[in-house]
Parts: C-alpha cells; structure tokens; sequence
C-alpha cells in the first residue's frame, strides 16, 4: 500500500530556482531543507540563471555555439562563483556575508547543497534552458536527480502544498 492508499501522503513544496544570485539561492535552500526537515516532500525545479547552482565549476565545455560559448564565459556557474543580487560591491559584499555567515554558523550554498541532498530535496534541472545554455548532463553536480521540462514541474506544483518562485 502507497502513502496515499494509506492516507499518509506527505505535503509537498515546489520551489522553481530562476536565480542563479547567492542570497536568493541560499533563502531557496533554506526554505527547502527546513520543508524537507519538516517531513514535506521537496523538489527543487532549477531554470535559466539558477541552473548556475547546481553547475559544476568546470562544465564539458563540449560543443557549443557562439552566443552559448559567449554567454557560458559571461555566466560561469559553480555555487561558490554566485554573486549577491544587492550590493555584491565586486565581491566584498559577498565575502562580508559569508564571514557573517560563519560567525552566525550558518551553513555555505556548498555545505546546504548535500544537506538538502541528505534530507531528500530533489533536484530537476530544466532541459529547455539547458539548451538555450549549451548545457548538458554532465555538467552538473551529481545531487541533480531529473532532467526535465516544464511540463514536470507543473505536475509536481499542481499537487503541491508549497509553491514558491526565486
């Protein structure tokens, strides 16, 4: 019997990562594992910017137009390599909150990511913007579950409790 047969079906929260800026993917990750944490069913739906995120520093490279080659160089992607969306200061605001964050214990994007792994978060990455970016699979991060379109996640939010876009 399935947890909706038994009437046990967990809540769930959608949260759509259009962000590809560090205060904004820290509140998505917080929001997530603190969902996650709560026993909700949490998926993470990664597009355009935010696919930033979940990249790896050192992408494929791989075969690429131009426009994706010029963009893939404006828009290196890599959790540590996210800017803030305010007052980033070319990096000093960035590197003031991180040290507040350590002083405060508050967990990095880097130490969030597999928290959120670890608590059953999990992770599709938008295969229409992968297009767009020259992106494939093996540019990613190994926490990405799913590579899907929007279609998915529109199924995932209709039936959720939560949904949230950053």
């Amino acid at each position: 019997m399935n947890e909706k047969e038994a009437g046990t079906e967990r809540e769930k929260a959608t949260i759509v990562v259009f962000s590809g800026e560090l205060d904004r993917a820290l509140a998505a990750f917080n929001i997530a594992t603190t969902a996650a944490s709560m026993g909700m069913e949490v998926t993470m739906f990664f597009t355009f910017w935010g696919l930033n995120v979940i990249v790896r520093e050192k992408g494929s490279g791989g075969e690429k137009k131009a426009l994706q080659r010029m963009m893939g160089l404006m828009n290196r992607g890599g959790a540590r390599r996210l800017s803030l969306s305010r007052l980033n200061m070319l990096g000093a605001g960035k590197a003031a909150m991180k040290k507040l964050m350590r002083e405060y214990r508050m967990p990095s994007l880097e130490e969030m990511i597999p928290m959120a792994k670890e608590l059953g978060v999990r992770f599709i990455a938008c295969t229409t913007s992968m297009a767009l970016m020259g992106l494939k699979e093996s540019d990613f991060i190994p926490e990405v579950d799913d590579f899907a379109g929007a279609a998915t996640y529109v199924e995932k939010a209709a039936s959720s409790k939560i949904n949230l876009f950053i």
